[in-house]
């Protein structure tokens, strides 16, 4: 009897095999075939050649585009973590060392896991094993290579960022309000948006109006303005969410608003085109740092400084501040170089200036405009000019309020009209905006009526001028040292002069005007 014997082929155990992929920029991530889907293409033909091994690919991708190597703050990445701590994966496949990580930290924490959890990991393009000791040293060798080169192209992006501000040219990042960002010409740059430039404007002007960001805030939310909204190139709608304190903020302290780069508390000039006034832009600085942290316009002065946030040393450029010093039961108030109350007396030459007197300067000095009449027709001329200008963004803001009216109520009737839309959320969303709209529009039509009943004439502005001694005599010291930071922009004392410049806002007599002083009385 014959016996025979098979013999059998040992199992092969499966070898699960993830695939991560890693690009540091979305650009090209949007094309049929990119470099996310290259990289997997290499990582499944090598897994396919160790098919004899057991190895198999797991269906699930692991794809990170537009995420920097130098952190773990991935998605994919997380989401393959997770997947290795439940024990889905047995093997981590890259198409090069540098996709996973290019810090070195990071990569060790990642080693870490990959050992706790018995995943190997492979290299498409770099052949080492992490089992032996020489193959964990080329690991390390390749891993210090791929952070300094991270390190390398970071300085590098630096440096040309530093460069081409210096030149003054936009370097990208958020749209801001009143600007569009074109790219038409082979590079980025600013260009100004009319509709959007007017109602910066206004913000500007209802800051200094109402002095206080908390009220301008609200008053934007009861007008339904809000910030920049734009798309990206995936046709996402990104900001356009409402102003708060901080973006508010950060609106009236932007230098490109004035035609200027910042960059490193450097400003340098830009190539884009200026959409705010440079002394509104300094008015509203002066009074944003008069107000303080508390952003408030109610800030306490308590011992009646008129020129606390407006009077300046000459000779060192920096601002003087409010004191007094106390003998017996009087008080003398003086106004001291910030320089020599740092740096002690000697550093600066210009001596303490008593607070009343050098006060009492200014105010002659307002009342010489009110006496000298070509310098009130000058200023008469100043506010018909800055009369016409804010004439005109009202109509330009009730054009753009017509024409976005008529756009919502067209998208009204498409999406009533569209039975394929869930229109219940759209349609409350577009008549919640027509409502604002056409709120907005009868403001914008009342204050065009009433700002052409206020045009100024010679006749208002002597009127003005003429009460000014008897209401100045009738304010508050609060109520006065609010009316010098309307009118006065900033006071130089110059030490070896013994002079005295007074800088007044360009529309300084038109603000008394209009309010006729006897109300603020």
């Amino acid at each position: 009897m014959k016996r025979t014997t098979t013999a059998t082929k040992p199992v092969t155990a499966t070898v699960r095999c993830a695939i991560y992929t890693r690009k540091s920029t979305d650009e090209g991530l949007n094309q049929e075939f990119n470099s996310l889907d290259a990289q997997r293409e290499s990582a499944e033909a090598y897994i396919a050649s160790q098919q004899h091994e057991g190895w198999s690919c797991l269906p699930d991708r692991y794809d990170d585009g537009g995420f920097t190597g130098g952190n773990m703050d991935r998605p994919a990445l997380r989401r393959m973590l997770a997947d290795i701590e439940a024990g889905k994966v047995d093997c981590v496949v890259v198409y090069k060392v540098d996709r996973l990580s290019r810090s070195l930290l990071d990569f060790a924490r990642l080693m870490e896991i990959f050992e706790k959890y018995h995943v190997s990991f492979v290299s498409v393009t770099q052949q080492f094993n992490t089992a032996t000791s020489m193959g964990r040293l080329i690991l390390n060798v390749l891993l210090s290579f791929a952070q300094f080169e991270r390190e390398i192209i970071g300085e590098r992006i630096r440096d040309k960022i530093a460069a081409t501000r210096r030149k003054g040219r936009w370097t990208g990042g958020r749209p801001i309000l009143g600007y569009d960002v074109d790219r038409s010409q082979g590079r980025v740059r600013l260009v100004v948006n009319a509709q959007e430039a007017a109602r910066v404007r206004e913000i500007f002007r209802l800051y200094l109006s109402l002095g206080s960001l908390l009220p301008v805030v609200e008053e934007l939310d009861r007008r339904g303005w809000r910030n920049k909204a734009w798309k990206i190139r995936r046709g996402e709608v990104k900001g356009g969410r409402p102003f708060d304190k901080a973006s508010l903020h950060a609106l009236l302290t932007n230098p490109l608003y004035i035609g200027k780069i910042k960059y490193k508390g450097e400003l340098h000039p830009g190539q884009h085109q200026p959409i705010v006034d440079a002394a509104l832009f300094r008015q509203v600085q002066a009074t944003l740092r008069r107000n303080g942290h508390s952003g408030g316009a109610a800030v306490r002065n308590k011992w009646g400084g008129l020129l606390r946030g407006l009077l300046y040393c000459k000779a060192c450029g920096r601002a003087m501040t409010h004191t007094f010093t106390c003998k017996g039961k009087r008080r003398y108030r003086y106004y001291t170089c910030t320089r020599a109350i740092q740096n002690g007396r000697k550093a600066c030459p210009c001596p303490s200036l008593p607070g009343g007197e050098i006060e009492r300067l200014v105010i002659d000095e307002i009342r010489v405009i009110a006496r000298d009449r070509t310098l009130r027709a000058e200023v008469l001329r100043q506010a018909q000019e800055q009369f016409e200008a804010e004439q005109v963004e009202l109509v330009t803001e009730a054009q753009g309020l017509k024409r976005e009216l008529g756009r919502r109520h067209a998208e009204l009737r498409r999406v009533a009209g569209d039975a394929a839309v869930p229109a219940a959320d759209r349609r409350a969303e577009l008549h919640d905006r027509i409502a604002q709209c056409e709120t907005r529009l009868r403001e914008v039509q009342r204050q065009l009526e009433e700002h052409e009943q206020g045009r100024l004439t010679a006749a208002d502005v002597d009127a003005a001028l003429a009460e000014f001694d008897g209401v100045w005599n009738a304010l508050s010291p609060r109520e006065q040292a609010q009316l010098v930071a309307l009118l006065v922009v900033r006071v130089e004392f110059d030490a070896a002069q013994s002079t005295l410049a007074v800088s007044f806002h360009p529309t300084a007599i038109k603000t008394l005007a209009r309010q006729k002083l006897g109300g603020a009385a």
